[in-house]
């Protein structure tokens, strides 16, 4: 079926293009082949879940470049390959990868008449090679996963489906959205077109609503596991917001997570995953709310709202917009749903009205256009473009984005979709996502807070000219192989909204000399664009989103995702064999320098930083200055509204919408979602969501909560907690003879003396604090804490526990001491923990807390010194089973001193620490809301409105 759409445009292409395109040559040498440019290695992937040290993958001998890291080969090499490991079909290097998509997209290009001739396609062909070996840009997973093979060539990872007002249509969303699963990508419906509860049937019966079919289809999506992995279905769920059954579909997940607390508190396993959470419904589904104009200027007035019938637009009831918009956001404090969709603005936006309207989004909002549609994503990474003197490569990206928009208009050609309807329609619509990744880096590196006017303005710019770029492409793609079907039937609605991109491109204000000439080469692609188009038309009637870019993210080996801003200022590393390191995130000391700090101070910072996670108080840097260090979590995180106000600069360089959840501290109020949601109106936003730490339940390594139910439960679980509470630990007493020793220090001045005895064969068991005079308030306090800290650890508490708690605690006397190992300390407990973990604690337990001695961290800083040569890589090469050297450490300080490298090379990874995302948590002692990757038991991180891996790539959205 898919063949005979293909066809008809070939011919219709042919009798409108009788010539091609001339490409010429931007990143490649002629004569020299990319792959001949860069020193390729050998590498063996094994993957193991780093909970059990099992292994969950293995395959020997690949081949990569040498400037790949660990973590992205592993990615593409598990992800990405196809044929069965260990036979001879199974592709072993990322040539055969890149070949096998590459080669496709030529002939394809060749045969569809987008090339001038035979040269232009091969030059066409290196230049892809080229970015894609060199993390330039990334097609979106599905491209890797099935172009070039015998499997469907579907290229799309993004969906909409369209749900009427009967039976048939019903049930043909519960069958096409699990072929959409199946295939490992997500979808997203309206279901108000369904009449509500409130309504009677032809037969004279009340109408079931949309919310008791979204049961259905919930446990459809919770059975057919996305992608035939282990992981759940991406959906999306919309309802109008005047519709009847409004309130009981914003209230859905709210009950849900009511029972979910209930259940939990009587003793059943409710955590992601868990046993026990099969139970409830309307979990596999992100809901969102399609609001107007209208309710929202009644929410802003305080007027009343009509809720109207679905089958013939009748007022059924009358409703207070105040205390509906109350609920909405109450129901989102609570459990993070449901989002809010801006349909007036969404459709102002949108180039294709008298085709239909837009009333759904894919599951992660970004993909907003026609029902049965597809949308092909690609990603370009933002700091492949940022040189050495802080300044943007403006021409490069240009062109970077000819290549990369011709490849993905090509893709439509040879493109396979789930069903018939999708591929008619997006065939006739060509939708487009470019989009990018690493924004969050090139602020930071650029020396630009995220949540400030001028990081602001460079993103605008940067997104700007991307867009405008891609429709200029596309407008001339347009004079050789013809625009869209439905453009001719759209042309002046389509012409007003490239003229609304280019004003709001006139509105921008650039900060620096960067987004200056970024913005003023945007101006000119606008208008050339535009001018173009309204003589040829456009090719495409969508050209770009910001994804979440999880999986290509990491196979790009981007610091940060999408528009997203850098998550931490510390991460987790993998190396060769299966070990990690901990590092501080490469655009900091970029960053530090672009500021104008010496490379003392650089070095100094970064120390800083690798010993506390963030930049606080740290040697030398300016306060004025901490702002560019700012992350989405940790000890200087950003406002809630700097993510909004970061959505607003750049969303009107979008075609489509931004994938991105705006995170809120546990102590926000309903009144602070209420305000983020109106907010988001008023900068003309088209999607927002929001999730407040710890509003879920099914979270793991959320803090234990008490069993109030407990008297309630049923027999069987009591029986369970009775033995739980019966528990009793028992104290051992240290021998009366004990070593000892006594530590005398200065804190900020304040002097003391800490004396620790242990028990002779099995660590610490009792600490004395002596400070001041006896018979004083600090001195009886100190000894009264001194008691409690011994008793703790004689009844078992680990010390490890009392180090995570204590070091970083703040308060006065603090600052310098006179130990070499810990030169500043934030407090009295702050030194004495410290002080203790380097006594007691053996290195790997102090790695994973970030603590270290003096000679550690100068051999840390020898080892990346030494880190290129010969002889240090030949032994962490004879140290790691590999078949060849593993990769160079990059400058800037990593918590490993150089002669444990190679050890930690060959071993896995420390138990409670397996992600950026637990090393946080380490840092910060307390669990972040992010759940376990089902394939790998490693804790993900966020990425847009969705989690990534880290360790194996996998997505908990589309990716």
């Amino acid at each position: 079926m898919a063949g005979d759409g293909v066809t008809a445009s070939k011919s219709r292409t042919r009798a409108a293009a009788p010539t091609g395109l001339k490409v010429e040559r931007v990143w490649t040498t002629e004569g020299v082949h990319p792959y001949d440019e860069v020193a390729w290695e050998r590498r063996d992937v094994v993957m193991t879940n780093w909970r059990d040290g099992s292994i969950n993958f293995e395959q020997r001998g690949v081949e990569f470049p040498e400037s790949w890291s660990v973590n992205a080969a592993n990615i593409v090499t598990t992800k990405y390959f196809r044929g069965a490991v260990g036979t001879p079909e199974r592709e072993w290097s990322l040539k055969q990868l890149i070949d096998r998509v590459v080669s496709t997209y030529r002939k394809a290009g060749e045969e569809y008449g987008y090339f001038a001739a035979a040269a232009d396609a091969e030059i066409f062909a290196h230049e892809l090679t080229w970015m894609l070996l060199h993390q330039v840009f990334s097609f979106n997973s599905p491209v890797w996963f099935n172009v070039g093979t015998p499997s469907p060539q579907q290229v799309s990872a993004c969906f909409i489906l369209s749900v009427d007002d009967s039976m048939d249509s019903i049930l043909d969303w519960y069958k096409e959205e699990g072929l959409i699963f199946q295939g490992g990508s997500g979808s997203g419906a309206n279901l108000s077109r369904i009449r509500s509860s409130k309504e009677l049937l032809s037969s004279g019966g009340t109408a079931s609503g949309p919310v008791s079919f979204m049961r259905g289809a919930d446990a459809s999506a919770g059975t057919i596991k996305s992608g035939g992995a282990t992981r759940r279905a991406a959906k999306m769920v919309i309802l109008d917001v005047d519709h009847p059954d409004i309130e009981e579909f914003v209230l859905t997940k709210a009950r849900e997570e009511h029972k979910i607390r209930a259940l939990r508190d009587a003793g059943f396993d409710m955590d992601l995953g868990g046993a026990d959470i099969v139970s409830v419904q309307y979990q596999n589904a992100n809901n969102s709310v399609r609001v107007s104009d209208e309710f929202m200027t009644a929410v802003e007035n305080g007027g009343g709202f009509d809720l109207r019938g679905r089958l013939d637009g009748q007022t059924i009831e009358t409703v207070d917009a105040k205390k509906l918009f109350r609920t909405i956001s109450q129901a989102a404090w609570e459990c993070a749903d449901p989002g809010l969709q801006y349909d007036d603005t969404i459709n102002d936006w949108h180039t294709c009205p008298e085709t239909g309207r837009i009333t759904a989004s894919n599951p992660c909002s970004e993909y907003l256009h026609l029902d049965n549609s597809s949308c092909n994503l690609a990603s370009l990474n933002l700091m492949k473009f940022l040189r050495a003197d802080g300044g943007f490569e403006v021409e490069k990206f240009v062109k970077s984005v000819e290549f990369v928009i011709t490849a993905m208009d090509i893709s439509i050609c040879f493109a396979d979709f789930p069903t018939e309807k999708i591929g008619e329609t997006t065939r006739a619509y060509r939708q487009l996502g470019i989009g990018y990744a690493n924004l969050g880096a090139l602020l930071m590196a650029s020396g630009m807070p995220y949540d400030s006017e001028q990081g602001r303005s460079l993103a605008a710019a940067i997104t700007s000219l991307m867009t405008g770029t891609a429709y200029r492409r596309s407008a001339e793609l347009a004079g050789i192989v013809g625009p869209y079907e439905g453009y001719a039937r759209n042309a002046e609605p389509h012409k007003r909204v490239m003229r609304k991109h280019a004003a709001a491109n006139d509105e921008i204000k650039p900060g620096g000399t960067a987004a200056t000439a970024i913005q003023r080469e945007a101006t000119k692609q606008w208008a050339l664009g535009n001018k173009i188009g309204d003589k040829n038309g456009w090719r495409n009637s969508q050209a770009s989103v910001l994804a979440p870019t999880g999986t290509i993210g990491l196979m790009m080996d981007c610091d940060t995702t999408g528009v997203e801003p850098d998550l931490a200022l510390v991460k987790f590393k993998k190396l060769v064999g299966g070990g990690s390191m901990q590092i501080v995130n490469q655009t900091v000391p970029r960053a530090l320098r672009s500021l104008g700090y010496p490379e003392e101070q650089v070095e100094a910072i970064v120390e800083h930083i690798a010993d506390h996670g963030h930049v606080v108080d740290a040697p030398g840097l300016k306060p004025e200055h901490y702002p560019v260090f700012d992350c989405a979590m940790g000890e200087r995180s950003i406002a809630p509204m700097g993510h909004v106000r970061m959505m607003a600069a750049v969303q009107p360089f979008i075609s489509g919408a931004i994938s991105k959840t705006v995170n809120m501290p546990e102590a926000a109020t309903v009144e602070d979602v209420e305000k983020i949601y109106f907010e988001g109106w008023k900068l003309g936003l088209k999607a927002l969501a929001i999730y407040r730490d710890n509003c879920k339940v099914g979270q793991p390594l959320s803090a234990a909560k008490p069993n109030k139910a407990a008297a309630e439960a049923p027999a069987e679980v009591e029986k369970v907690v009775e033995k739980v509470v019966e528990y009793r630990p028992v104290r051992k007493r240290l021998p009366k003879k004990r070593p000892s020793q006594t530590v005398s220090f200065s804190v900020g001045g304040a002097e003391g003396y800490l004396t620790a005895s242990s028990y002779p064969d099995d660590g610490l068991g009792e600490v004395f604090l002596k400070m001041s005079k006896q018979g004083s308030t600090l001195a009886g306090v100190m000894d009264a804490f001194s008691v409690a800290i011994s008793i703790g650890l004689q009844y078992g508490v680990p010390l490890e526990t009392y180090v995570s708690k204590f070091t970083n605690m703040r308060f006065e006397p603090a600052g310098m001491t006179d130990d070499p190992d810990v030169r500043m300390a934030a407090s009295v407990m702050d030194y004495i923990f410290r002080r203790l973990a380097l006594d007691f604690l053996p290195y790997e337990r102090r790695a994973e807390l970030g603590i270290f001695t003096a000679k550690e961290r100068a051999a840390q800083l020898r080892a990346e010194a030494e880190a290129e040569s010969s002889a240090d890589l030949a032994a962490m090469a004879a140290s790691a089973p590999v078949e060849t050297k593993p990769e160079a450490v990059k400058p800037g300080p990593v918590a490993q001193p150089a002669q444990e490298v190679a050890d930690v090379a060959a071993v896995k990874p420390a138990p409670s620490v397996g992600s950026s995302t637990e090393l946080l948590e380490a840092v910060l002692g307390k669990a972040a809301d992010a759940p376990l990757c089902f394939t790998c038991g490693t804790k993900m991180r966020p990425a847009g409105s969705c989690y990534v891996c880290e360790g194996c790539g996998s997505t908990s959205g589309c990716s």
